[in-house]
């Protein structure tokens, strides 16, 4: 019987252990998520004057531009961070909105008034400086969901985290490999040499 009281004792206390393990990994995802939600807030803040001001000049892509106003709300929709299928949905629609912006900031390449105003130009610095932090975050988040992910799905995790009600949780991934690289301002907004591109023209339908 003293063996067996022991026996016992000792899987409390591993089960207790494991347990303040997984409720340690899930804040730590939870902090990261966090801290990315700051930084696509920040994205989230240039929209309205982009759209504003690309409203002026890009009459032939007004689909383009009431997409990403849709992509912004889904962006901005409220979510649990402890339920890992709403946190994905939150991660794609975020995703979607980068990818409908990178979009955005190209297209404006065939309007020459619109790339060479100081709004779009500071709009298009402020997005490359708010990816290369979203990035940095994103790191820091997969990590801290690797740790959540294999505590949850290795026995007795996998018991532990029923009870506890803590959930695998998705990774923050980029599937667009052009989306990895850096956007040359230069290259978008035509502003290394000041000088609009010659020949430029409005471009007809999206």
């Amino acid at each position: 019987m003293i063996w067996i009281a022991i026996v016992a004792g000792f899987m409390l206390v591993l089960a207790y252990l494991w347990y303040v393990a997984l409720i340690r990994r899930r804040n730590r995802v939870q902090e990261a998520l966090s801290s990315i939600d700051v930084q696509l807030r920040k994205r989230h803040d240039l929209l309205p004057n982009v759209l504003k001001m690309a409203e002026r000049f890009m009459a032939h892509e007004r689909e383009l531009l009431a997409r990403l106003t849709e992509l912004r709300n889904q962006a901005q929709a409220p979510y649990d961070p402890r339920i890992g299928e709403q946190v994905r949905q939150h991660l794609d629609a975020e995703g979607s909105l980068q990818a409908g912006l990178r979009q955005l900031f190209a297209v404006a390449e065939n309007y020459p008034e619109l790339r060479s105003s100081e709004t779009m130009s500071n709009a298009q610095l402020t997005f490359n400086e708010v990816e290369g932090h979203i990035a940095a975050a994103r790191r820091f988040y997969n990590a801290a969901v690797t740790e959540l992910n294999n505590a949850v799905q290795i026995f007795p995790g996998s018991l532990i985290a029923g009870f506890a009600r803590v959930q695998t949780m998705p990774f923050f991934e980029i599937e667009d490999e052009a989306a990895r690289q850096p956007v040359d301002v230069s290259d978008v907004l035509g502003q290394s040499t000041g000088v609009p591109q010659e020949g430029a023209s409005p471009k007809q339908g999206s």
